[in-house]
């Protein structure tokens, strides 16, 4: 109820001071731009267009600041192009002209009286209906004992009575207060969504844009950082073993002839080596994207990683369903590249790891028990999760305080 309540003030007051505000635009803005077109010719005019336009941006920027109250919500402000570095004064006296937001500030300063004069109507409408029909008890009797006043009731032949008056003031008024909260809140919604739709939907596709810039750089990072830490774990490890296993077959080729026992050795040896090489080629091929990913899914995938890992893991998989080859990706390779941490450097004595679907999203949530102070900081190692996260929109929340334990949460869109 309290809140209720709130929000039928907050829409009303947003109204109410709507009309008045839109009044005094709606006159500067006319006359500005007016006298302005008119006296161009003169350069007069380029001055006047300038200050309307900027006194456009005043208005414009003071429905920004209310509304976020109506919408529930922020918004966005529109970035006005600076003038540009070392300008004269002529060019950053019309740098306001050659932007595209303030003319939509202007635009909006003159389109918004009639919509906010119908408004502030219908809400004072209702307002009036319900304050004068709960009170008629209050004053019904003294209005309808007045000679010669003909009450509604009356009017629409119901009799002259008093009594009946009231009552029907009274049912009129409840209609009134019943229907109040939507048709403020509609009438808010129309005004605000006009603003919104003029005053902040550059700003909004702005931000989109630089979002899934920002997506297109992390991924391209995030890649970048993979194929850098795939091509040093080669080199240091499957390259090298390669080179050792190359240097024992030669060896074993010269003992053949004069040492046959001491070759058979070596070929054991190279065999052994060889198999580890495999084995650590396995193991780097599982952080790419391991076949069981591809061919059954996120569970089997999660599961076969958590029976590798060195710390116990407690592994709670509530989707059954396939999702893009893109999130899948995403999610194991977050849970691999966890655990590994989690195994180097927690010294966890359990870890538990939870994926469940809210909505359009993906839960991922890993915990351990460990020393904590995992960050995702530049330098860190979550920081290339964060990446390869934004690129597919998703977010990472981490929460590792010194001494433990740690909290790991990923959000990955799957819609």
């Amino acid at each position: 109820m309290r809140s209720l309540l709130r929000r039928i003030g907050t829409d009303t007051r947003y109204l109410l001071l709507g009309l008045p505000l839109s009044v005094i635009a709606f006159s500067l803005m006319v006359a500005g731009f007016s006298a302005g077109v008119g006296t161009v010719v003169v350069w007069v005019g380029v001055p006047i267009l300038a200050a309307t336009l900027m006194a456009a941006r005043g208005f414009a920027d003071l429905e920004r600041r209310m509304l976020p109250e109506v919408l529930g919500r922020p918004v966005a402000r529109p970035r006005y192009r600076p003038a540009p570095q070392g300008a004269g004064w002529f060019r950053r006296m019309v740098n306001p002209l050659v932007s595209g937001q303030s003319w939509l500030d202007l635009l909006h300063g003159i389109l918004n009286l009639p919509i906010a004069l119908v408004t502030f109507c219908v809400t004072a409408t209702w307002w009036a209906g319900t304050i004068a029909g709960l009170t008629a008890p209050i004053y019904g009797w003294i209005t309808a004992s007045i000679p010669g006043n003909t009450g509604l009731a009356e009017l629409i032949g119901l009799g002259d009575s008093v009594v009946m008056e009231v009552v029907l003031n009274t049912v009129i008024g409840l209609l009134f207060a019943i229907t109040l909260p939507a048709v403020v809140r509609g009438a808010a919604l129309v005004q605000a969504g006009f603003g919104r739709a003029m005053l902040t939907s550059v700003a909004e596709l702005q931000e989109r844009i630089d979002d899934l810039a920002e997506g297109r750089a992390a991924a391209v990072s995030a890649e970048a950082n993979a194929l850098r830490k795939l091509e040093r774990d080669i080199h240091d490890g499957p390259q090298q073993r390669l080179v050792s296993l190359a240097m024992d077959l030669s060896r074993a080729q010269r003992q053949l002839r004069q040492d046959p026992q001491a070759a058979d050795r070596t070929i054991t040896q190279a065999i052994t080596a060889t198999r580890e090489t495999l084995d650590e080629l396995r193991a780097l091929s599982r952080g790419i994207a391991p076949p069981i990913l591809s061919d059954r899914g996120l569970a089997p995938a999660l599961a076969a990683l958590a029976g590798r890992c060195t710390v116990p893991v407690d592994l709670d998989v509530q989707v059954e369903q396939r999702f893009p080859a893109a999130v899948e990706n995403t999610v194991y390779f977050v849970v691999a590249e966890t655990l590994t941490n989690v195994a180097k450097h927690s010294h966890a004595t359990v870890c538990t790891v939870t994926l469940s679907r809210t909505g359009d999203v993906l839960m991922l949530t890993i915990g351990d028990d460990g020393v904590g102070g995992a960050h995702v900081a530049k330098g860190h190692g979550l920081s290339g999760l964060a990446d390869r996260l934004r690129a597919v929109d998703g977010e990472l929340t981490v929460d590792s305080p010194p001494g433990g334990p740690t909290v790991i949460v990923a959000e990955v869109p799957c819609g």
